[in-house]
């Protein structure tokens, strides 16, 4: 029931804050001069609304089939949660999830905060991308550590409720699996709280990607980003999804999780779309509010990436008793780097 209410929690957060955005948009009339729409080959707004119709169809497709491969994959012996191919394919997308962070979101964030658009004193004075991202790693380490205790806590309370009357017997019966019982619990809550945290992080970026698409008519800058897009939504819902099937999650809950991830990316090309006639990329309120959101989900991001996906797999017990499968892992993770680190060329 928690997990459900934080899932609806960050929806309701995401469109309160579409909703100011929304307003700041209307009322800001300060732009900086859009030399893009002057109008030439690349500023056909039919032809834009066509691929931009396309790229919702494409981007959802792609998102679900990537969040739900590892989802699915239990009935596939090879991909169970406790194979080497499983590790080396979670690796793999981590990788994409850490590029995503340094190699697209950062780099969006220090454009938008370090735009001629916005004052010099202290946009150009201060490296708020940076700043923030900082801030939004150390609130990341701080949800993480919190929601571990609290989950520990009610899990606890949970098990001395249930088990009250029967814990001499059970403790007869079963030795010493009671401490392993509570191993296991844990480190399922803890995916759990990663599986969320990680969601709650991609869904932001998500919005604002399809957001400033959805507001372009230039469609020499759509076509390259809809094969772009559809590549990093499949390969970071693969990541996702391995932390939602790693978090045992019931039908429903990996549904609502699914649906949250796939259905971002789409819903901020419509918004963007709606917006079109009142949102200006370039004007100061887009610029501010758009670098703060990015810079946040990169700080999210990195932290997740490095904290929770590669470091725990790289320093747990699998891959420590491996050197082996170690350099396999590696070499998967450079390859998500690398592919993802691509596409920054076009998107």
């Amino acid at each position: 029931m928690k997990a459900k209410l934080e899932i609806h929690q960050i929806a309701l957060l995401l469109i309160v804050s579409l909703l100011i955005f929304q307003h700041a948009q209307a009322t800001s009339p300060q732009t900086c001069e859009d030399s893009s729409s002057a109008a030439g080959k690349c500023h056909d707004k039919r032809q834009a609304l066509t691929l931009k119709l396309i790229a919702i169809v494409a981007i959802l497709a792609t998102s679900m089939i990537g969040v739900c491969l590892p989802i699915f994959s239990r009935s596939v012996p090879a991909l169970k949660p406790d194979t080497n191919m499983f590790v080396i394919v979670k690796a793999f997308a981590s990788g994409v999830i850490l590029a995503t962070g340094y190699m697209h979101v950062l780099p969006d964030s220090f454009d938008d905060l370090m735009s001629e658009c916005l004052p010099e004193n202290p946009w150009r004075k201060f490296p708020f991308t940076t700043f923030v991202a900082m801030l939004s790693a150390v609130a990341t380490l701080m949800v993480d550590s919190f929601a571990m205790s609290f989950y520990r806590k009610r899990f606890a309370q949970n098990g001395v409720r249930g088990c009250k009357d029967e814990g001499l017997e059970m403790e007869k019966q079963h030795g010493m699996k009671g401490d392993d019982d509570d191993h296991d619990g844990s480190r399922l809550l803890r995916h759990r709280v990663v599986a969320q945290v990680l969601e709650m992080g991609i869904v932001v970026h998500s919005v604002v990607i399809g957001l400033s698409m959805g507001a372009s008519n230039n469609q020499c800058t759509i076509r390259p980003l809809v094969a772009a897009l559809c590549f990093h939504q499949m390969f970071e819902g693969m990541g996702l999804g391995g932390c939602i099937l790693q978090a045992d999650y019931g039908a429903k809950m990996k549904a609502i999780m699914v649906f949250f991830f796939s259905i971002t990316t789409p819903f901020g090309i419509a918004l963007g779309m709606g917006l079109s006639n009142v949102y200006k990329d370039n004007s100061p309120t887009a610029l501010i509010v758009v670098g703060l959101l990015n810079a946040s989900s990169a700080g999210l991001l990195n932290y997740m990436a490095l904290v929770d996906l590669l470091g725990a797999d790289f320093m747990g017990p699998k891959l420590q008793e491996s050197p082996k499968l170690q350099v396999y892992a590696y070499i998967a993770v450079l390859l998500g780097v690398g592919g993802m680190s691509l596409m920054a060329k076009w998107a």
